[in-house]
């Protein structure tokens, strides 16, 4: 593996520079003096329709990026992703989430093993066990068919299954539902499970190494509800063999540690795999998406994949001049290391997918949060930002103030559908119109903003004038599509998987390990008998965390 490239040394960053220095933007003039503005930066990938006029660039600016992307080796470094190199260095592993959505037949030598047709066996499985759940063949201890799913998972074994159920409840199946299960805190799964009808839910349990202290404390709280309430309604008897009978029936497992999985009492015949070559992050089209299959079906899952399939190739193939998720990549590396962006909005005009902005937060901050390159060494340049953002309109009556008129630039993508999941109305208007209107109107609004001089001639009252001045120049990215389909979704998905993918290989950094998580998970595990009333633990802690578990014994009931 070649070591990275300090991007501040390459001539495109010193032209981005002088660039930067030399910019005054201005896309009022601009969109004036260029009629065409609009379709020079308007791009497609598989069914997405990007706008990037409104940013803060001109062909220059363009050509100066791709050109550092081509100088740090986005190129050779993208390749030898998708070859099943070891580009996660600090963890000496391939990555090769690319590989779980590629078709049938297909071949890819990684570690002298061809993967596809791995991939295509769990795959297999998967949809058979979501042919049998849905088809009511699969029933529970008591001879019922499963009507709900539970997901126990945390972080990528959560966050990605449940944004894509909410983003396809119209595909989901009548009178199916399925719940999400990730936060230790017991809150979680009490509410969770305590209107189930434990003869009709089946779980699924989601750890790879099925260690992961929340998942496997949640599963066995889960464990305990389903034998507790079956046992009460006189479901099943007392004893290990009615218990070990309805576990195997109700809980399934996403996990290679299958013996780990036996123990627990499920049938590791019910149990689904994947590699270590997929990031939690990056799971949702591995068996981490089991609950999505079941959900909305096999064949809708396998439109999804598809979905990811179209960016992969476009990503792949596609001119960088052209080359939707580099460029997006790109420009979120100017914003960050030139205008000193610290975060993103991602502002979806779709209430199906409210759960996309919390997804991408894992997605990119638990990527590009470092401080350190692949080599080990300091990184020259900020990196990463924070991702944030709600839906529609919410969004409008809530933070956009500080978006239009506030202090910081804030880089934003907005995104819409053409055809909404609910065509509805009211009196003589389209409610989708009306949402959309709000679309269309708030990029105009940050991209060309209001002069003194328009608002005066509103007859505003000068001593106000000021408040009601809108700056513009604030950058957005325009996202459309035909209709929120599983495969847009999958497309939407493997967008920001290579965006955050170009912007690791600016920075020089390893975008696929995830080491900031390690140290408070071993740390509460040092705190944990202090909370539980060891002195000699409790002495060993600083005098802060000292005072606030004592408060805390002081005050539990």
């Amino acid at each position: 593996m070649s070591q990275p490239v300090d991007p501040t040394t390459t001539p495109a960053w010193a032209r981005l520079t002088a660039l930067y220095e030399s910019l005054e933007p201005d896309l009022r003039g601009w969109f004036a003096d260029d009629p065409s503005r609009a379709k020079s930066f308007t791009f497609t990938a598989g069914d997405l329709y990007v706008d990037l006029s409104k940013n803060l660039i001109n062909a220059d600016i363009l050509s100066a990026l791709a050109d550092l992307a081509d100088q740090v080796g986005l190129v050779e470094r993208r390749d030898a992703m998708y070859a099943g190199e070891h580009i996660n260095v600090t963890e000496d592993r391939a990555v090769l989430h690319t590989a779980l959505r590629a078709p049938e037949g297909s071949s890819l030598i990684v570690d002298g093993t061809d993967v596809i047709p791995e991939v295509h066996k769990v795959l297999a499985k998967v949809y058979a066990f979501a042919d049998k759940v849905r088809s009511g063949e699969w029933v529970g201890v008591t001879g019922k068919p499963i009507t709900t799913v539970v997901n126990i998972g945390i972080g990528g074994s959560d966050l990605g299954p449940v944004m894509v159920y909410e983003a396809l409840q119209p595909y989901v199946k009548p009178g199916f539902t399925a719940r999400f299960i990730s936060n230790i805190d017991p809150t979680d799964v009490a509410e969770k499970t305590k209107d189930l009808d434990p003869e009709t839910t089946l779980f699924i349990v989601a750890s790879k190494t099925f260690t992961t202290l929340e998942t496997l404390t949640n599963a066995r709280l889960a464990r305990s509800w389903l034998l507790d309430d079956l046992r009460e309604s006189g479901a099943i008897e007392a004893g290990e063999d009615a218990a070990n009978a309805a576990v195997a029936k109700h809980f399934v497992a996403v996990s290679t540690a299958l013996d780990k999985v036996a123990a627990f009492g499920i049938d590791p015949e019910n149990a689904f795999g994947f590699w270590d070559w997929v990031g939690g992050r990056y799971s949702v089209d591995s068996a981490i998406g089991t609950s999505v299959a079941v959900a909305i079906g096999p064949a809708n899952f396998a439109d999804f994949l598809a979905g990811f399939h179209a960016i992969d190739r476009h990503f792949a193939e596609t001119d960088l001049a052209s080359n939707v998720p580099a460029l997006m990549g790109l420009l979120n590396v100017w914003y960050v290391n030139f205008f000193k962006a610290g975060s993103h909005a991602v502002l979806p005009y779709a209430q199906l997918l409210h759960r996309f902005p919390a997804y991408l937060q894992q997605l990119t901050m638990e990527s590009n949060g470092k401080s350190v390159r692949y080599d080990g060494s300091p990184v020259t340049t900020e990196t990463g930002e924070v991702f944030w953002g709600e839906p529609g309109t919410n969004g409008q009556h809530a933070f956009y103030q500080l978006i239009h008129q506030g202090t910081q630039m804030i880089p934003c993508d907005f995104i819409a559908i053409a055809n909404p999941a609910h065509p509805l109305v009211d009196g003589d208007n389209d409610v989708h119109e009306l949402f959309l209107a709000n679309f269309f109107a708030q990029t105009a609004a940050l991209a060309f903003g209001k002069t003194a001089d328009e608002v005066r001639a509103e007859g505003t009252s000068e001593a106000i004038v000021p408040a009601r001045v809108f700056p513009g120049n604030r950058p957005t990215t325009s996202i459309m599509a035909p209709e929120l389909s599983p495969r847009v979704v999958g497309e939407l998905i493997a967008l920001y998987e290579h965006i955050t993918f170009t912007e690791g290989v600016v920075w020089g950094i390893d975008s696929f390990d995830q080491w900031g998580v390690e140290l408070g998970k071993q740390l509460a595990l040092q705190v944990t008998p202090a909370v539980g009333g060891d002195e000699d633990a409790l002495a060993k802690q600083d005098p802060s965390t000292q005072s606030l578990i004592t408060y805390y014994r002081s005050q539990r009931r």
